[in-house]
């Protein structure tokens, strides 16, 4: 079959869009079953990567600025050694493009740096969501996907059944995840408490597992709250998303990861984007998508949430 071809994929972040990514990097393994896959993404997501079956070997990029032209250079040194044959740019992003024109002139290179030998044309792009941008990406480069429009993450997910035990809990509880970016506060919907009350009425476990920012924010909500005695890295979040019968969100990472694991839930969506434009949904992930979220009310979610637990129990 000739020798071995030395293959890498840019995907830098963000957290989500790391997640989306995961069938694209499936079908890229498909179609280099037998060669060596690299891929250069943020430190943050370094250790998810190293996990990840279809992945021999990370680079990490912290994205310097360009005018840092030391770091710049090492890390042109670092992609040199590599001797790369080809590239898949998931990233598209302006300094891929310049990545591409100042590292990697003449090598193989599919996305939309302009003169690349694989381009990609983006299909209205301002509405199709990442992973139809990925599989036709992909599709123009020559591969066969099976898999871009169905990425599956379930292998992040930890054992976590003693954490569980040591909090008292057992599988089958209602994960809320309330919090998002703390830059972006309209994408939070204010009213967990109140659902959290409804569901705990309805005999339901409920559960938060909170980021750094969001301890003052879960406080508020009823049940139980699950850290771990610090703060629990992706892997163990995923064994939790993983433990839940149903998890109910905001458009952030762990709603993502919840719905790349196939597991039910809803997200709910304010005016910063919108839902098909994320991908998100899936046949057992659904979402809400509102013009604002302080006008989304309980009602609505709780009868939702309801009927998606109803419906999942009747399929289990």
């Amino acid at each position: 079959m000739g020798s071995t071809r030395n293959i890498l994929i840019i995907k830098h972040g963000a957290f989500g869009d790391v997640m989306q990514s995961e069938g694209a990097l499936h079908d890229i393994r498909d179609h280099h079953p037998d060669d060596q896959i690299t891929i250069l993404t943020e430190p943050a997501y370094a250790k998810i990567m190293e996990r990840c079956p279809w992945i021999d070997n990370v680079v990490r990029d912290p994205r310097a600025p360009r005018w840092r032209l030391d770091r710049m250079w090492a890390l042109r040194g670092t992609l040199k050694r590599l001797n790369i044959d080809r590239v898949y740019d998931l990233q598209n992003s302006s300094r891929t493009a310049d990545y591409f024109k100042w590292i990697f002139p003449g090598v193989e290179w599919s996305g939309t740096a302009p003169g690349c030998s694989h381009p990609h044309k983006a299909r209205d792009p301002k509405s199709i969501h990442s992973l139809r941008r990925m599989e036709g990406q992909l599709t123009d480069a020559g591969l066969t996907c099976r898999h871009a429009l169905q990425p599956d993450v379930s292998w992040m997910a930890n054992d976590v059944g003693p954490l569980l035990e040591e909090a008292g809990l057992k599988p089958g509880f209602v994960l809320l995840v309330p919090g998002s970016s703390a830059s972006l506060p309209h994408k939070r919907w204010p009213y967990y408490p109140e659902l959290a009350q409804r569901l705990i009425a309805d005999g339901r476990q409920v559960v938060t597992v909170p980021g750094p920012d969001e301890m003052e924010l879960c406080a508020d909500i009823p049940g139980a709250t699950l850290t771990g005695g610090s703060f629990l890295d992706w892997f163990d979040l995923a064994g939790v998303v993983k433990a839940a019968a149903y998890i109910v969100g905001n458009d952030t990472g762990p709603s993502h990861l919840a719905a790349h694991m196939g597991m039910p839930g809803l997200a709910l969506f304010g005016s910063h984007t919108t839902v098909e434009k994320t991908g998100i949904k899936t046949d057992t992930f659904d979402a809400i998508e509102v013009k604002d979220l302080h006008g989304l009310p309980v009602e609505r979610v709780y009868a939702a949430v309801s009927a998606g637990l109803a419906a999942h129990s009747n399929s289990v």
